[in-house]
């Protein structure tokens, strides 16, 4: 049967990061800021490691090359893995940006995959907020005169947040996460993204960070975004376990389990033949056990589970989410 093994990320230096990642999650990432830390990726850009186990230190892409049968049966898995997993901490607010769809990255960006997201909220501040779309339709001309007069806000839709939010970012739509947002992303493996507005705001070379407008305005939804609101989550119980689904698109799918196990028992979890599964702790400790081991598992870890996996016993007092490709 086939185990599963912990990730190791890359990290991002980004200038509007804080320092939470490695304060409260434990990334020991030597960055300053540590803005977002690539947990689950084959990305070229930030790729993930293995940590233990018989793949020991080798990416993540590396792994999945040599055992393309750890990715699943579904039509949709192909060969890559279709999904990138990262933690952000927004100490300042990110760049008003959008990213392109399928259609238009296949024929702008090299036949390469758009960038459909999720948001889980780990924390906020008490003012915290995001951009979500337009408050009005607007043409391209009007939202290029905006940028250039620095009036550009005024027509973003923005949403207060708080902790346990949930936000689907379908591609096309023009966002921002806001100063003191601590997330969870889920999203299509890819990096493309498109920088409308950045605050004017200078990096570490002194210099402004390059705006895409032109690129932005065509790829982006120009008609009123509807305010976002918060779906109907229904909590199912099983002995030792919670679970509630929060997103489920084409891309992926997110569920939260809540693990609360007495001292004798476990929850059992495996991945199925169809698709692998990625386990990722936002909360909490304990341990997991397969094929006789038993490892800790801890806030901020990530844990690959290959499709038609060893079965999993989950125990201790832990939030995870359980995403699958």
């Amino acid at each position: 049967m086939r185990e599963p093994f912990f990730l190791r990320p890359t990290g991002k230096d980004y200038l509007w990061g804080g320092s939470r990642l490695n304060d409260e999650f434990c990334k020991e990432i030597k960055m300053e800021p540590l803005a977002e830390t690539w947990e689950c990726s084959t990305h070229p850009d930030g790729p993930s490691f293995a940590v233990g186990g018989e793949f020991d230190a080798l990416s993540l892409a590396r792994i999945l090359k040599t055992h393309p049968e750890f990715l699943g049966s579904h039509p949709d898995s192909g060969d890559e893995l279709p999904i990138l997993i990262k933690f952000i901490d927004a100490k300042k607010d990110l760049s008003v940006q959008v990213h392109p769809t399928d259609d238009y990255a296949a024929a702008h960006e090299n036949g390469q995959w758009g960038k459909t997201e999720m948001w889980y909220v780990l924390d906020a501040a008490k003012d915290a907020k995001l951009v979500y779309g337009l408050n009005h339709d607007v043409t391209a001309e009007t939202l290029r005169d905006g940028i250039e007069s620095g009036t550009l806000e005024k027509h973003l839709q923005t949403v207060p947040i708080q902790k346990n939010d949930v936000f689907f970012i379908e591609a096309g739509t023009i966002h921002a996460i806001g100063a003191g947002a601590l997330i969870a992303e889920i999203q299509q493996s890819s990096n493309l993204t498109y920088r409308l507005y950045d605050y004017d705001r200078v990096g570490k070379d002194g210099k402004k960070r390059p705006l895409h407008v032109d690129k932005a305005l065509a790829a982006a939804n120009l008609k009123t975004s509807a305010e976002p609101r918060q779906p109907m989550r229904v909590l199912r119980y099983q002995p030792g376990c919670a679970r509630e689904l929060l997103c489920r698109c084409r891309y992926f799918e997110v569920s939260r389990m809540l693990v609360n196990t007495e001292r004798r028992q476990k929850v059992i979890y495996r991945a199925d033949s169809t698709s692998f599964r990625v386990l990722l702790c936002v909360d909490g400790c304990g341990t997991v056990s397969f094929s006789g081991k038993i490892k800790n598992i801890y806030k901020g870890d990530c844990l690959f589970v290959p499709a038609d996996s060893a079965a999993i016993r989950l125990h201790g007092q832990l939030q995870l989410l359980d995403i699958r490709g």
